[in-house]
């Protein structure tokens, strides 16, 4: 079974990747992004101990225990969601195919501007930024600014196929 944790600051990238991922896996893939768990299943901030850490949880080990593929994005902070992904990353039946957006805040601003309708600007934006928010985990692989969705999709694809 292939865990697929997609991270990164905010406007990255990572729900473009995470869909087209989703998209390409079909039916026997489970999507669960951060976003919707957080702001619109449950509506509480993004604190430590918050709710959806648990939730997103839940909904993982369901995925894994059912389907082939599990795809987590979203901003994942190490300090508040770290135990929980370990938790999931150390489990013996996963597989796990960690990947890191690690962007200047510069970029992730243009990349955020890119989209249409949006409720958050630059300024929410730099007070979430954190730089360089790795795991620490061997697995995890750094996508950086100069690689396209198409390069990043075949990347992971490439990555799945292999395991």
């Amino acid at each position: 079974m292939d865990l697929i944790i997609i991270r990164g600051n905010s406007g990255s990238g990572k729900t473009t990747i995470a869909r087209a991922l989703h998209n390409e896996l079909g039916e026997d893939a489970l999507l669960l992004s951060q976003d919707v768990v957080r702001r619109e299943m449950l509506q509480v901030h993004d604190r430590p101990g918050n709710l959806a850490i648990s939730l997103i949880q839940q909904i993982a080990l369901y995925g894994i225990k059912h389907c082939k593929y599990v795809i987590i994005e979203g901003i994942f902070n190490k300090q508040k969601y770290n135990n929980m992904l370990q938790s999931l990353i150390s489990l013996p039946e996963v597989n796990a195919h960690i990947y890191y957006f690690d962007l200047p805040f510069e970029e992730t601003v243009c990349r955020h501007n890119t989209k249409g309708d949006t409720d958050f600007g630059e300024e929410k934006m730099r007070s979430w930024f954190v730089a360089h928010d790795y795991l620490g985990n061997p697995q995890e692989k750094m996508l950086n600014e100069f690689m396209n969705q198409e390069k990043i999709l075949a990347k992971i694809i490439r990555e799945l196929k292999k395991a």
